[in-house]
């Protein structure tokens, strides 16, 4: 049987912040169409070894490829270029929805496939429909940002990103923003996600997703990946004190 090549390739990662080490040494894979939950306490460097995965932040040291690209090449950053070429196909959800308040929803999701991938407004239009109905909002297409509920404001994020037809899709605890009855409308959609292959890397404190949706979920600490396996093995019979010692009080306070 053949082995499939990790769409996500990390060794040796590095990270520092002045003389704060945040990440010390990640080595890890993800495969095509594999959901990875990071979980850990605040910290920890969930957030940074994410960034770190799309060149938002510049490790310190290692190797990182993805999508078949290493970030670095001879020691040096890729150039601007280069890395805005790589992030179209590299999604990322952030805490924060980030959208253009001047833009209506639609326009916020083809504004990127107009200029960076050529689409003509006809056929961006098309699909960013298409994307609206896939996250519940087709009937927002042309409200402005202000109209939207911080819930539908995520969504109409994941729809942007996907727009730009990405093969792998980054959330950094996309939900902590939320207030608590709009969190199960996002989750929802990055369930949808899961089921139709997309490959994910999620930064979350759900630990009900992740138990439901992750192939693998992986537990930070201190800047270093203390252990990693299914959730059935992660949540029932952890490996690690710590592991067991953060689930504990986080799931105590659930």
């Amino acid at each position: 049987m053949k082995t499939q090549k990790p769409i996500v390739h990390i060794r040796g990662l590095r990270k520092s912040f002045g003389d704060h080490v945040v990440l010390h040494g990640i080595d890890f894979d993800v495969a095509p169409s594999q959901v990875v939950v990071v979980i850990g306490p605040s910290g920890s460097g969930k957030s940074t070894f994410l960034r770190c995965c799309n060149g938002l932040e510049k490790p310190d040291r290692g190797d990182v490829e993805i999508c078949g690209h290493s970030l670095c090449e001879g020691g040096q950053m890729l150039g601007d270029q280069a890395l805005n070429h790589l992030r179209e196909q590299v999604g990322m959800v952030f805490q924060s929805f980030n959208l253009f308040a001047h833009l209506s929803v639609i326009d916020n999701i083809t504004v990127g496939p107009r200029k960076v991938r050529g689409v003509s407004k006809q056929q961006a239009e098309a699909e960013a429909l298409v994307l609206l109905e896939k996250v519940g909002l087709e009937q927002k297409a042309h409200a402005m940002p202000a109209s939207l509920s911080g819930g539908q404001k995520q969504r109409v994020a994941i729809a942007r990103a996907l727009a730009m037809q990405p093969q792998v899709m980054l959330f950094d605890e996309p939900t902590s923003a939320l207030d608590p009855e709009l969190v199960g409308e996002v989750l929802q959609v990055m369930k949808v996600l899961a089921s139709e292959g997309m490959t994910m890397m999620v930064v979350t404190h759900e630990m009900d997703f992740a138990r439901e949706v992750a192939d693998i979920v992986v537990v930070m600490d201190g800047g270093v990946l203390i252990e990693s396996g299914p959730p059935e093995v992660i949540f029932t019979n952890p490996t690690q004190g710590r592991t067991r010692d953060f689930l504990r009080a986080i799931l105590t306070r659930a």
